[in-house]
C-alpha cells in the first residue's frame, strides 16, 4: 500500500506524517544557564532559578524556562514535616529602613577531624543582608562584643538587636555594652525560635547551602569559604522576600540612598583575589595558608 493511501485510510494528513520536531537553538542557551546554576547551588528551586536568570538580564519567558527544568528533571522534591498551628502568635514586625533591627544567633558544626566549631551569623532585618559571619572554636560573650564594635565601626549602629537567650547574649557585659551604646537588647520568650524567624530562616539557608554541603579541614579554609559564600549571598541570590532582588539591590532599590549618600550603608565586598568569575562549587579550593 503507498504512504497516500495509507494515510488516507487512518485519516491522516500527510504533512502531520512528515512533520519532525525542529528544537530551537536557543533551548541550548537556557538548558546552559539551567545546568551552570543547578551545579553551583544544589538547593535552588525553579523560582530562585529563573529571577537568577532574569537578574542577568534573559528575557525569557518563565513558562519555556519552567519546560525545560522539568524535562531536565531539576526540580527538587519537597519533604516538609507537618507541623502544628502556631498557639501564640506575636507580629514580627519589619523594619522599613536599614540599621534599625539586627538579629544575631549562633549555628555549630565541626571540621573533618571532629573538632567542634561555631558560628556568629549577624543580619539587618530590612533587606536581610549577612553582616558578618564569625567562625571560631569559641564564642564568649567578650568575643561578641568585639565583633560588634568591629562591625558598628565599619557599618553604622543600630537602633535594636534582636537574640534569643543564650548565656553570651544574658551576660552582664553585653548588657552593660549595649546600655553603653544605647542600643535595645530585644529578648525573645523562652521557648519562642519563631519569634527571631528572620535569622532562624538565614540559618536553614547557610545550613543547607554551605555548613551541609562542605567539610572543611581547618577553620582558615572554612572563614576563607565562608568569606566568598556571603559576597554570593548578598549580590547574587535572589531572595523571594525581596522580591526576588539580592539583598544588596534592595539596599539600593529601598534603602533611601540618594547618589550623594551611596556609601551610607556600606556592605560586604568580595575579597576574593579580585577574581569576579570565580564560581563557587562542591569542588572549589581554597589556600589556607
Amino acid at each position: 500500500m503507498s504512504l497516500r493511501k495509507a494515510c488516507k485510510v487512518f485519516s491522516l494528513r500527510s504533512s502531520v506524517y512528515y512533520y519532525r520536531q525542529v528544537f530551537k537553538s536557543s533551548d541550548d542557551e537556557i538548558r546552559a544557564e539551567l545546568i551552570l546554576l543547578a551545579d553551583s547551588n544544589q538547593t535552588w528551586g525553579f523560582w530562585m532559578m529563573h529571577n537568577r536568570l532574569k537578574n542577568l538580564g534573559f528575557g525569557w519567558n518563565h513558562k519555556r524556562v519552567y519546560r525545560i527544568y522539568k524535562s531536565m528533571r531539576l526540580n527538587l522534591r519537597s519533604k516538609r514535616k507537618k507541623r502544628l498551628p502556631a498557639r501564640i502568635k506575636q507580629p514580627l514586625v519589619r523594619p522599613i529602613y536599614p540599621n534599625v533591627t539586627w538579629s544575631m544567633d549562633f549555628m555549630h558544626d565541626s571540621l573533618e577531624n571532629g573538632k567542634s566549631v561555631r558560628t556568629l551569623n549577624i543580619i539587618d532585618d530590612f533587606n536581610r543582608e549577612i553582616l558578618n559571619i564569625t567562625i571560631d572554636s569559641s564564642l564568649p560573650s567578650a568575643k561578641v562584643i568585639s565583633q560588634l564594635e568591629q562591625l558598628i565601626e565599619w557599618r553604622g549602629k543600630p537602633e535594636k538587636i534582636r537574640v534569643d537567650n543564650g548565656p553570651e547574649f544574658i551576660a552582664e557585659k553585653m548588657k552593660d555594652y549595649c546600655n553603653k551604646e544605647n542600643i535595645e537588647l530585644a529578648f525573645i520568650q523562652l521557648g519562642k525560635p519563631t519569634q527571631n524567624s528572620l535569622i532562624e530562616r538565614f540559618n536553614r539557608t547557610f545550613r543547607t547551602e554551605f555548613l551541609s554541603v562542605y567539610l572543611f579541614e581547618n577553620i582558615k579554609q572554612m572563614r576563607n569559604y565562608a568569606e566568598i559564600w556571603m559576597w554570593m549571598y548578598n549580590n547574587e541570590r535572589p531572595h523571594s522576600a525581596l522580591q526576588y532582588l539580592t539583598p544588596r539591590d534592595f539596599l539600593l532599590k529601598y534603602g533611601k540612598l540618594n547618589q550623594n549618600s551611596a556609601n551610607e550603608f556600606p556592605t560586604f565586598q568580595q575579597n576574593f583575589n579580585n577574581d569576579n568569575n570565580k564560581i563557587l562549587s562542591k569542588n572549589s579550593t581554597f589556600e589556607c595558608a
